[in-house]
C-alpha cells in the first residue's frame, strides 16, 4: 500500500535503495556488486539520461557502505561510459541511443521512441561529381551527379553522429530541401528506401570529424556504412556515419 511515501522516477525511495544494496553474504567485492547493481539500475530506466546519480557519501550513508567502496563503484561505471562526471557537480548519466540492427529507421524515428529531442545541423548541401567509391556503389557513371548531404545528428543537444550522404540528383534534385529526415523526404519525392545494407567498422577519429562530433582526434568511433535501396532493389543512397562510441549503442537480436 502507498502510504505517500516519496518517490523518485515513479519508485519508492526505498524501494530504490534496497534494489541497489549489495550481498553482504556474497563473496564477490562489494564495489562490483554496487556497480552492477547501479548498472542494472540505470538500463532498467530508473535513471534517466542527464540525471544525476547519488553522491559518493549519499551511496555510502543510505547503503551500508564505505565512501571508497562508493567511489570505486563509481569508478567502474565510469569505465564503461554509463556515466560521466562534471567537476564540482557529481556524477550524471550519459545519454546512450540503442539502434536496432533488425529493423530499418531512421535517425529522427529512433530517437523520437526513445524519448530523446532530435536535431540536425546542417554542414552542407550541395550537387558535387560521385566519387569512385559512391559510382561503384550507386551504379553511377563518372558524368552524373550527386546530392551530397553532410550533417551533425544531435540528441537532446548533443552530437551523437556525423552523418555523410550521396544520393543520385535523380532521386534528390535539391539537396536543401530536405528537412530534419532525409527518408521522410524521400518518401514524399516517391522514392522510399525500404531496405539497406550496413557495413561496420573501428576508425580513429581524423582531426574534421572529431571537431564536428566534439571528440579528441583519433579517438575509436564506429564507422557505419550503409546503402539503401529502393522497392525496385535499386541502390540510392550511400551514407557514411561516424558514430560516437561513448553514446552509440547497436542491439541485434539473434534467435535459433
Amino acid at each position: 500500500m502507498d502510504n505517500g511515501a516519496p518517490k523518485l522516477n515513479g519508485l519508492p525511495m526505498n524501494k530504490r535503495w534496497n534494489v541497489l544494496k549489495p550481498n553482504g553474504d556474497d563473496p564477490t567485492p562489494l564495489y562490483v556488486q554496487l556497480a552492477h547493481n547501479l548498472a542494472d539500475a540505470i538500463h532498467s530506466g530508473q535513471w534517466q539520461a542527464e540525471e544525476a546519480l547519488p553522491s559518493e557519501r549519499v551511496l555510502s550513508e543510505k547503503l551500508g557502505v564505505s565512501r571508497v567502496t562508493a567511489r570505486k563503484a563509481l569508478d567502474v561505471l565510469v569505465e564503461q561510459q554509463l556515466v560521466h562526471r562534471r567537476q564540482g557537480s557529481g556524477t550524471f548519466i550519459a545519454p546512450r541511443l540503442e539502434h536496432s540492427l533488425s529493423r530499418l529507421t531512421h535517425f529522427t524515428e529512433t530517437l523520437k521512441r526513445k524519448g530523446f529531442e532530435p536535431s540536425t545541423v546542417w554542414l552542407d548541401r550541395r550537387i558535387d561529381a560521385p566519387n569512385h567509391d559512391e559510382i561503384l556503389k550507386l551504379g553511377l557513371s563518372p558524368a552524373s551527379q550527386v546530392a551530397r548531404l553532410e550533417r551533425q545528428r544531435l540528441a537532446d543537444g548533443v552530437v551523437m553522429a556525423i552523418e555523410m550522404t550521396a544520393i543520385p540528383v535523380t532521386y534528390l534534385p535539391d539537396p536543401r530541401a530536405v528537412g530534419t529526415s532525409l527518408y521522410a523526404h524521400l518518401d514524399a519525392l516517391g522514392h522510399p528506401i525500404v531496405r539497406a545494407l550496413q557495413h561496420f567498422r573501428a576508425v580513429n577519429a581524423s582531426k574534421k570529424i572529431a571537431r564536428l562530433a566534439n571528440v579528441t582526434p583519433g579517438q575509436a568511433m564506429l564507422l557505419v556504412t550503409r546503402i539503401g535501396f529502393t522497392a525496385n532493389n535499386v541502390a540510392i543512397e550511400v551514407t557514411d556515419s561516424y558514430c560516437r562510441n561513448d553514446y552509440y549503442d547497436f542491439v541485434a537480436e539473434l534467435r535459433r
